[in-house]
């Protein structure tokens, strides 16, 4: 059950604490400690965070590895649109401009993948199960127009973006998905319908996904722009920063 964060409220007193920007910027020198897979948490760092965990107030100390989501957003809360109302447009360099709804999406060819989910901070939740539609298959339907290079993406929360060349989106690991977990994307992991992209860290999976559009060039994400973060983020050819000294 996702939970409105109201912004004047105390950390200690907001249920479901998510993520946000400020906090993300400081983990990032845990993504350092390396990735862990399942419940395997080093010991060394629970050591150190045990006493911090009871008393800190951020959420911080949350942010151990192990095999289960950190909710990350980069507004006060979580933005909310139900099935009914939800609506992905399709356009930009297209020559068919589509608007789909929840139920357009559910009506086209499925594709399940299992595959982890890889944040660039260091933690990673092993096999998880997606279902959604190939993004190659919207593009298709679109028809994507020879000056069409990349694709920007937009989020109903009115902030975020991110951003893919026309290759990588058309890979058959990318989706818009509407199922994970075993059931309907949930509000706080992103839904009714989010991206998930397999091979990348989980910032190019952008959440509560409501516009894509051909363009023709790549134009650098929210993260990439707020944060240093790499445009081209594979797991395991990249770090996820924009820092030569690592």
């Amino acid at each position: 059950m996702a939970h409105n964060i109201r912004p004047g409220d105390p950390p200690d007193t907001q249920p479901g604490k998510p993520i946000g920007r400020r906090v993300v910027l400081g983990i990032l020198g845990l993504g350092a400690v390396g990735i862990v897979t399942g419940k395997n948490v080093q010991n060394g760092l629970e050591a150190v965070l045990a006493p911090i965990q009871r008393i800190d107030p951020t959420g911080l100390s949350d942010l151990l590895p192990g095999d289960y989501f950190r909710i990350y957003t980069v507004t006060d809360g979580y933005p909310y649109e139900s099935e009914g109302e939800y609506k992905l447009t399709v356009d930009g360099l297209v020559d068919r401009p589509m608007t789909l709804s929840y139920s357009d999406l559910l009506a086209l060819p499925s594709t399940k993948l299992v595959d982890d989910f890889q944040c660039v901070t260091g933690w990673r939740v092993p096999s998880v199960h997606w279902q959604g539609v190939l993004l190659s298959t919207l593009l298709d339907q679109a028809g994507v127009q020879p000056a069409g290079k990349a694709l920007h993406f937009e989020s109903f929360d009115g902030v975020y973006t991110e951003s893919l060349t026309l290759a990588e989106a058309q890979r058959p690991d990318v989706i818009v998905a509407y199922n994970m977990l075993g059931g309907p994307i949930s509000q706080e992991h992103g839904g009714p319908v989010r991206l998930y992209v397999a091979p990348m860290y989980g910032y190019k999976s952008i959440k509560w996904l409501s516009r894509v559009e051909v363009v023709d060039r790549v134009e650098p994400g929210y993260w990439e722009t707020e944060g240093n973060y790499s445009i081209e983020a594979w797991v395991g050819r990249s770090n996820g920063r924009n820092d030569p000294a690592t």
